[in-house]
Order: structure tokens, then C-alpha cells, then sequence
């Protein structure tokens, strides 16, 4: 049978979750809500949000990309009739570690239970369940995601413009993850689906790291003095609501269960190796 897939959300990791499975030969249909302003790669439609009820009569597997809001997941909103319908043998819901909120710089992996602090970690907690939902009928990968950077997306792209910032917080980890292996790791999954039930994979490289080492690291690469040191208690005060909320967590990722499960290792394993290939490619 001919492979179909769907990608709810023609945006920064959807754009090259469609740009890597059309380039392996599947048929592929991607999102926007302005078909008009997407820049899709050679092979991929572009479909609105709101008419992708026939897309999904076709779809052999979907991607969700798209953030729940307020009103729950737009994705169920707007075509639980369609996708009840839908011939699919797969679903990968890109989610994010933040439904494991704070665990005091612990590490976390597959099987530890969710524990979501922040609003917008409860909705994509109960996104996750509502895709859930579908594991008697299809395989259902909840893809939890850590910082995702890239091309034109990156801490080189903040000191280039002057908006990088240096806080000190020894012992607080972060951890990231490059578009391009996320891309990699869903089409690999996609590939080679479980039978049945659903399967929790960490999309998070091997080396959580502190923000001010990596903003350090980039400095170097550019060949630049980096930002003044500030200690946490001082940024804080300055400090957008939202990224006190990321702040607020620490948690270390383990992805070994996830690497074993797909048989594959991340192109980039670090951030020193992502951010000198965005380098190497112009970013």
C-alpha cells in the first residue's frame, strides 16, 4: 500500500518532517493556514487546515505538530469526524517534555509518569491522551520533544542580533534537540511502527546542557565576545513570563530507550555538533 502522510502543521519541524519523508518516496500532504505564504519542498501539497477532511480520508499516517490552545488540540476540534474515518495506521503527536515539569535537575526517561506544571504543559498532557485515544485502531507515537533548534533558529542567530543573553544558573540543564534529527526520528518511526499501542520516544540529545555554556560555545564558533555574565537572580527581574516558566523547571532527558527502540543515533549528538553544521551550511 501505497504510504500517505499527513502533516498537521507546515511549520519549523513540520516542514522538515514533509521535506524528508517526500524525499524517501511517500506521498505528502502538509497544512498551513495560509497555503499562500508556505515554502513547501519539491513533493509536498499544501492543503488549508480547514479543508484537510479528504486529505485524511487518504492518510495512511499523520503528524500533529500543532500546539493545543486554550480550546484543546485544533487538530480534534476541527476533524474528529474525518480523522475517525481515516484509514491510518499511525499517528506521531510531537509533543514536549514539559509534561514532565520540574524535577530538580533529576533525570527523566520513557517510563517516567508525566507530571505537567505549567498551563501549557497540562494541555499538551491532555492532547497526548486524547491521541491516545486512538491506539486500538492505530499505532500512536508521542514524540516528546526538548528545545528544538536550527537553521535560522539557533542561539548563533540571538548574538548575531545582538539579543543573546549569558545567565549564570550553575546545575540548571536544558535540553535540545536539532529540527533535522527530529525529522529523522519521525520518519524512521513512521518507517517501522509498533503493532499496536502506544509508545513514548524522547526526541532530546545526549548532553543536556547549561544555557550559558551553550551561549559561550556559539560565541566561540562565531569567532565573538560573548554577552556579559548575569547570575539568574539578577535576569529574572527582566525576565519574561514565559521564560520564567522554562527557568522555573530543571530536568535532564534520557533518550537511550528511544535511540535503541528506532536503531539510530543522532546526527547531532550535542549542541557543539548542531550549531557547527548550522555554521558550516551559512546558518
Amino acid at each position: 500500500m501505497q504510504r500517505h502522510l499527513l502533516v498537521f502543521g507546515l511549520g519549523f519541524s513540520g516542514a522538515a518532517i514533509a521535506r524528508d519523508a517526500a524525499a524517501a518516496g511517500w506521498t505528502v500532504t502538509a497544512t498551513a493556514r495560509d497555503p499562500a505564504r508556505a515554502e513547501p519542498s519539491a513533493g509536498v501539497e499544501v492543503i488549508p487546515f480547514d479543508s484537510a477532511a479528504p486529505a485524511l480520508r487518504a492518510a495512511t499516517h499523520l503528524v500533529i505538530t500543532a500546539p493545543p490552545g486554550e480550546n484543546g488540540d485544533p487538530v480534534l476540534a476541527t476533524h474528529r469526524e474525518a480523522l475517525e474515518a481515516a484509514p491510518l495506521r499511525w499517528i506521531g503527536y510531537l509533543s514536549t517534555t514539559g509534561v514532565y515539569g520540574d524535577r530538580g535537575g533529576a533525570w527523566v526517561d520513557e517510563t517516567t509518569e508525566p507530571a505537567p506544571a505549567q498551563p501549557r504543559s497540562r494541555r499538551r498532557r491532555q492532547a497526548e491522551l486524547q491521541w491516545e485515544a486512538f491506539a486500538p485502531r492505530a499505532a500512536v507515537d508521542l514524540f516528546r520533544c526538548a528545545g528544538i533548534y536550527g537553521p535560522g533558529r539557533s542561539v548563533l542567530d540571538d548574538l548575531r542580533a545582538g539579543t543573546a543573553r549569558r545567565t549564570l544558573r550553575p546545575g540548571h540543564a536544558f535540553g535540545r534537540i536539532h529540527r533535522d534529527d527530529i525529522a529523522r526520528a519521525v520518519l524512521v518511526a513512521a518507517t517501522n511502527p509498533p503493532p499496536s499501542g502506544t509508545r513514548v520516544l524522547h526526541l532530546a540529545d545526549d548532553e543536556p546542557a547549561e544555557s550559558a555554556a551553550v551561549t559561550e560555545g556559539a560565541a566561540r564558533l562565531l569567532g565573538i565576545e560573548p554577552p556579559p555574565a548575569i547570575p539568574f537572580e539578577t535576569a529574572r527581574a527582566t525576565m519574561s513570563p514565559m521564560a520564567l516558566s522554562f527557568w522555573s523547571e530543571n530536568r535532564r532527558i534520557s533518550n537511550a530507550h528511544t535511540k535503541a527502540s528506532l536503531g539510530i543515533a543522532w546526527r547531532y549528538p550535542t549542541w557543539r555538533e548542531g550549531l557547527a553544521a548550522i555554521l558550516a551550511e551559512g546558518g
